[in-house]
């Protein structure tokens, strides 16, 4: 005794309409109690189906290669939100885990930068950038503004007032230099 259309469906993995229809173009037989018997189905589906028979196939599905650039992606997102990940491969469950926590991140970081919380980083650093560079010149510049002035105050020679005040403010400036902003 087999089983019924039904459930050799769920066996297969198809649709109750397409045993109907494999019974209809005889791709499968059915057993004299109107049962099918899985295994011999099985059998009987893979010789007269398709490519088996010499027909091409109407649905032809490719599978591409993805990226390892994706895969390393989807593992660090999956490793952000708690998820395991099997040294193996991933599920397709995990890979939409993946897409879906992907898709909140960037609606959350949208909607911040609606909210204007977020700033362009790219736009800060140089920001930044173009500050510091207008401080330095103002401090090399400023030794050739007020040494004419010090040194008529303090009764020196304004041209040695010059070069030690610029020789002073260079080194200040070097030491600046060293300090680096995190931007992290």
């Amino acid at each position: 005794m087999g089983v019924s259309l039904r459930a050799y469906a769920r066996h297969r993995g198809c649709s109750l309409t397409a045993v109907q229809k494999a019974i209809r173009e005889g791709r499968i037989t059915l057993e004299p109690d109107g049962t099918i018997d899985p295994g011999k189905a099985d059998a009987e589906w893979s010789a007269n189906t398709g490519a088996a028979r010499g027909q091409k196939s109407k649905r032809v599905t490719k599978v591409k290669a993805v990226p390892n650039a994706a895969v390393n992606a989807v593992r660090e997102t999956l490793r952000e939100s708690g998820e395991q990940v099997t040294a193996g491969g991933m599920t397709l469950m995990q890979a939409r885990t993946a897409n879906e926590v992907l898709k909140a991140q960037t609606a959350r970081i949208k909607l911040q930068r609606l909210k204007a919380e977020l700033i362009n980083r790219a736009r800060a650093v140089a920001h930044v950038f173009r500050l510091a560079r207008e401080e330095r010149d103002a401090w090399l510049n400023w030794p050739a503004r007020v040494s004419a002035l010090m040194a008529a105050e303090l009764g020196v020679d304004p041209h040695k007032m010059h070069v030690t005040l610029e020789k002073h403010v260079r080194e200040h400036l070097i030491d600046l230099a060293e300090i680096r902003p995190q931007l992290d």
